[in-house]
C-alpha cells in the first residue's frame, strides 16, 4: 500500500516535470488568471517547483528505502519526509530564489531615467531638442532630450540625465 503511494508520488512528479518543460509557458498563461486571486507572495517557498520536487523526492526515497532496506514502514515514511523537506529547502535556496532574483524586466518609468548616463545620438541645438541613447536595465532606449541649461550638445557627447518633464529628458554634459 505505501509502496503504491511512493510510486504515485515519484511518477506524478516526473510527469509534472515533463509537462512543465514541454507546455510550461502555455499552462502558465492559462492558469495565471485562475490562481491570480490566491496570493502566496508572502510564502515564496511554496513555489510549484519546490512543492513538486519535495513530493517527487518523498516518493523516490520511499521506493528506494522500502525495496533496499529492512527499515520499518514508519521509519521509511519519516526518513522520506525529512529528506524531501531538506532537499526542497536546498532546491529553493540553490535554484528558485536565485532565479527569481535574476529576472530582468524591460519595464521602467520615465522617472527611473534621472541619474543615468548616455550619449547624444542626434545633436541637441541651443534651446531645442535632440535625441539621446540611454542604457536602461538590460537594454538601450532612445529619448527626446533637451539641454538642461540651453547649451548645444553635439552627436557623441556623453551626457547625464538631470530631470524628466513631459516625456522629455533634460541632460547635461558629463564631465
Amino acid at each position: 500500500m505505501l509502496l503504491n503511494i511512493y510510486w504515485g508520488c515519484l511518477f506524478g512528479g516526473i510527469i509534472f516535470a515533463l509537462v512543465t518543460v514541454i507546455f510550461g509557458d502555455l499552462l502558465g498563461d492559462v492558469f495565471n488568471g485562475l490562481f491570480h486571486s490566491l496570493s502566496f507572495d508572502h510564502l515564496e517557498f511554496l513555489q510549484p517547483m519546490v512543492l513538486v520536487s519535495g513530493i517527487t523526492i518523498f516518493g523516490g526515497t520511499g521506493v528506494l528505502l522500502t525495496r533496499y532496506t529492512s527499515l520499518t514502514p514508519l521509519l521509511v515514511v519519516v526518513i522520506s519526509i525529512m529528506l524531501a523537506i531538506l532537499l526542497s529547502i536546498l532546491i529553493y535556496f540553490a535554484y528558485v530564489k536565485p532565479m527569481r532574483n535574476s529576472e530582468n524586466s524591460t519595464g521602467y518609468s520615465m522617472e527611473d531615467l534621472v541619474g543615468l548616463t548616455g550619449e547624444v545620438i542626434t545633436a541637441i541645438p541651443v534651446k531645442g531638442y535632440g535625441e539621446v541613447l540611454l542604457k536602461v536595465g538590460a537594454g538601450h532606449s532612445n529619448h527626446i532630450a533637451s539641454s538642461q541649461y540651453g547649451g548645444e550638445l553635439s552627436t557623441g557627447t556623453k551626457i547625464f540625465v538631470t530631470k524628466v518633464e513631459k516625456s522629455i529628458v533634460y541632460v547635461v554634459h558629463q564631465k
